[in-house]
Formats: C-alpha cells, structure tokens, sequence
C-alpha cells in the first residue's frame, strides 16, 4: 500500500486514532497527514503504557520518522495545536499547512451560546461549525496570519502528492464518521462539513487516482454522542452491562449506543468507495478475544461476527482490534 485513506463508517468514535497509529508503526508511513473539520474530533491512542487524546496532530505520531502534517482543509485551534506538539514531542516534524482556518475565541463563544449548536444538535463546543460558516463567508483568518504558527507553515498538498509519488507510505487521517457529514449524514444531527473519504483527500490536496485503499473502521457497536436519531439504541443501563458504556473524548459527554448497523454499514461503503473494513472493539463484545493478534485462536463466536460482516458487506475484515492498545490487532491485510 502506498496511500491509504482511513475513515469512519458509523457516527464517529469507531477507533480511527488506534487504526492510524498501527498503520503508521507497522507500514512505517512516511507522512500521516490529518483531514477532517478540526479539534472537534478527538481521536484517542494508547502506546507504550501512555493514553493520548488527539484533536489536531495526527495519530500516527507514534512512528517517530513520520512527518505529521495537517491539510489545508482542516480547522486549527493554534492553542489545541501547540499544547498538542509539546505533549507528543512532534517539534520539528510537524507542518501545517498556510491556508487552515484559524478558530478564535469569538468562534468557541458562537459554537456555546447558540442554542441550535449548543442545544439540539449537541455541538462539541470547539468552534467548528462558527469557524467554517465564516471560511464560506471569507472573512475567517489563516495559519499564515498567526504569528505563532509561522515555523510549522508548509505547502501539504505538495509534500503528500511529492510522497506518494516516490512511492513513499502515506496515510490519510480521516475524523468524525460517514453519518456525521454535513451532506450524507443525518441532517441537521451533523458536523459542519463532509467527512466522507473523497472530502478527505480534498482536505489534503489529493486528486482521487492518488489514493490506492480506503479503510472503513467500523467499531464492533455502534455509538453517537449528541443529537439525532440511532437505530435500535440501547438505554444507558444496558450499554454499561454489555460493556458499551463511553464518554466522549473531546467533551467527557456520554455516548449512546446501539448493536452494529449492517444497513448503515453498507451505505458507508458505497459513499466512501471503500476497499477494505477495520473493525475495533471485538473483546467489547466478546472479552475472550482480549490481546489475540492471530485471527485462528479468536473464539469460535468471534469469528463467526467478523464473517458475517465479511458476507454482508462484501469487503474484506483485514484489521481487527482486540483491545486498547494501538499494537492490539490482527493484522490480515496479507492474508484475505
């Protein structure tokens, strides 16, 4: 693989973070570049004994020789960005792009007083949403503008296109999930703009024939944080006794779940050209699967799940994580 586009297939929370960073670790990924709204998606990694909640810099951190870029498209909160850099020790391999649109306080202030934001859809109160109505309107600043942020200013597109075409491992990091997009997701229950995979190469600068795989992560559940509607929803008591029970990792808000959606699945695929399925979060479901990294010694019932999905949907499961840590995973990409 050369260039691979990791998305969401569900409403966010699938896992991408955990996805990214083994991708980044096992491939040894030349550039892992973020895509997506901004800091209001916050995608959690745990490596080496150490949990890091990411809302700007890419996951795929973890491979200390990748270059962690954040594309044109993508909001960024210069505040989140540099405590973000110091946290992961990224200083001197981290660019930004000029053109990213900066959220400023009196965006945040919009995002939490509004009460259409606030109240019904059940914004993360970062300021995405204020901050991507004013780049429509023109009048929102860019990264070039900050002075703190002139050290991390690179031309992205040119360094991702530049890569892939030395043939050089890139990865694309997708945030949110299918369901959240501003166009295909359940409206106005939604985020401030696509987050499908052909958005995320836009938000990056990369034309379509660039891209080799798009992996889907599908968590083994389905959760949502916020409003709107979610097939077959579970009440809170039921979530915390199958061990479905999470917050947020942006806003500690809980998250509302639901057994997998294999109908959603399918539209997911189709709306994202997807190759490939993640799938997270098996020991979830079944805890014998804890730590297995051979898809042969998963329980009987656990691979019986993952060949339903693999029949339902027509698409290899290549990449299954079996428990919190980035290097908790079956690797089958080789072998399906």
């Amino acid at each position: 693989m050369v260039c691979t586009v990791v998305v969401g297939g569900f409403f966010g929370d699938e896992g991408k973070g955990k996805i990214v960073s083994y991708l980044a670790l096992k491939d040894k990924a030349s550039i892992v570049v973020r895509a997506g709204v901004g800091p209001n998606a916050g995608h959690t990694v745990h490596y080496r004994g150490k949990t890091y909640k990411l809302r700007q810099i890419p996951s795929g951190f973890v491979y200390e020789k990748a270059r962690l870029l954040i594309g044109p498209g993508v909001l960024v909160n210069p505040e989140v960005f540099l405590k973000e850099v110091e946290v992961t020790g990224a200083e001197g391999r981290v660019g930004i792009d000029k053109y990213c649109a900066i959220i400023e306080q009196s965006h945040i202030d919009r995002d939490r007083r509004e009460k259409h934001l606030s109240g019904k859809i059940g914004t993360t109160g970062s300021g995405c949403g204020p901050a991507n109505a004013d780049r429509a309107l023109r009048v929102v600043k860019v990264a070039e503008q900050i002075p703190e942020l002139r050290p991390y200013i690179t031309d992205v597109p040119l360094e991702v296109n530049e890569a892939v075409d030395r043939g050089d491992v890139v990865i694309v990091e997708g945030t949110q999930g299918t369901f959240l997009s501003l166009y295909h997701g359940t409206y106005p229950y939604v985020t401030s703009k696509d987050v499908c995979a052909a958005s995320a190469c836009a938000d990056v600068g990369l034309g379509p024939k660039k891209v080799d795989e798009v992996i889907i992560v599908f968590k083994s559940y389905v959760t949502r944080v916020g409003g709107g509607p979610l097939e077959g929803e579970i009440s809170k008591e039921e979530a915390k006794r199958r061990g479905w029970y999470e917050v947020a990792t942006v806003t500690g808000r809980e998250r509302r779940a639901a057994p997998f959606n294999f109908k959603l699945a399918k539209r997911a695929i189709m709306l994202n050209s997807a190759t490939q399925i993640a799938l997270t979060k098996l020991d979830v479901l079944f805890p014998e699967a804890r730590g297995i990294k051979e898809y042969e010694k998963l329980p009987t019932q656990a691979k019986e799940f993952v060949e339903k999905i693999e029949s339902e949907l027509k698409l290899p499961v290549t990449l299954i994580g079996t428990g919190p840590d980035c290097k908790e995973i079956i690797d089958r990409r080789f072998e399906v």
